[in-house]
């Protein structure tokens, strides 16, 4: 008796897979837009419960803004082919389509209409809409400071990282001497470093440019050094046979061949700043969303805070993804052998 692929069980993983969830049923979106709908007329039907104040505001905005969804989901699945391919390009988030406005509705109804979640504390979604329409300029510029912040320490971090690790990787004598030191400074956390980091940089910006960097350095150091060492021999053996130099061998086999550690130094590495970076602006910055944060809970303004976290999200979130692009570009010479 043979056993063809087809007659065994999928894995798990496959069946979560984007292409399983890309075969979802067309009936998805009209599902999505019947929840997005409820949602819609939850949020403007059900009056919203006072608490020390007259109401929410944008309430409505937030209803209409449901059923928009709601309307736009139901066009495009059932827009046949004048819609295939967004609708197309939608179908992976589908079931998160069905379950954004399930929580949003419960979240509504715990705040808004029912206020079983105390005030300030908690607020109702429609409290982001008014972060965002009315304390756009202060919360853009405190983004803005915190990119340039994080670029400035991120960057830093990460070039003298791939440089030590690289300089540790190839040279026994950085080996003898660096990596010890490294390993033996390198776990101390970079926020732990922060007095002294305040009291030998000439200015609070300076001061945390160096712990973001700091913060970066050690991961992106380790694993590039991992990842030069476990380099094949045979490589550099193939290398001098055909007279390749010295730095031939360092610029074009041990660094391509270590690339893969690098990228996953640098995915580390930009975890570890994004957590410096609001330690950092919390201590004598101007602006930056860790000193928006502080300043929402000195006012007791949790909506904003709640808004300032979202932006970090979709911050940190977005910059994840471009990292991802990066790798894959770089490491296309090594597609369908590197899987991580």
């Amino acid at each position: 008796m043979t056993t063809t692929s087809e007659s065994l069980p999928r894995p798990a993983w496959q069946a979560s897979s984007p292409a399983a969830v890309r075969g979802a049923p067309w009936h998805t979106g009209l599902l999505a837009a019947a929840i997005w709908l409820a949602l819609g007329v939850l949020v403007l039907k059900w009056p919203n419960k006072e608490v020390g104040f007259s109401d929410w505001a944008y309430t409505d905005e937030f209803g209409y803004a449901a059923l928009a969804v709601a309307a736009l989901l139901a066009v495009l699945s059932l827009g046949g082919r004048f819609t295939e391919r967004i609708a197309d390009q939608l179908r992976p988030a589908g079931l998160w389509l069905v379950v954004l406005p399930l929580l949003a509705g419960i979240w509504e109804v715990l705040t808004a209409k029912l206020g079983i979640l105390p005030t300030p504390f908690f607020a109702p979604p429609q409290s982001l809409i008014e972060v965002y329409a009315e304390d756009w300029p202060r919360l853009g510029l405190s983004t803005a400071h915190s990119l340039r912040l994080l670029a400035h320490g991120f960057a830093s971090g990460a070039a003298v990282g791939f440089l030590v690790g690289v300089w540790i990787g190839w040279s026994r004598i950085a080996g003898y001497w660096v990596h010890p030191v490294l390993r033996f400074l390198g776990p101390v956390p970079a926020s732990a470093l922060l007095p002294l980091a305040f009291f030998f940089a000439p200015s609070s910006y300076a001061a945390a440019v160096f712990l973001i960097g700091l913060a970066t350095f050690f991961p992106v150091a380790v694993l590039t050094w991992s990842g030069v060492a476990a380099v094949n021999k045979s490589y550099y053996d193939v290398a001098r046979t055909l007279g390749a130099s010295e730095s031939f061998l360092v610029l074009r086999v041990a660094v391509p061949a270590a690339l893969p550690q690098v990228f996953v130094g640098l995915f580390m590495g930009l975890g570890a700043a994004f957590s410096v970076l609001v330690t950092a602006e919390m201590m004598g910055v101007k602006a930056g969303l860790g000193w928006y944060l502080q300043w929402s809970q000195g006012w007791a303004a949790y909506s904003n805070m709640y808004a300032a976290l979202i932006v970090m999200a979709v911050l940190c979130s977005g910059l994840i993804t471009l990292l991802f692009k990066v790798r894959d570009r770089a490491l296309s010479w090594q597609k369908g052998t590197v899987k991580w």
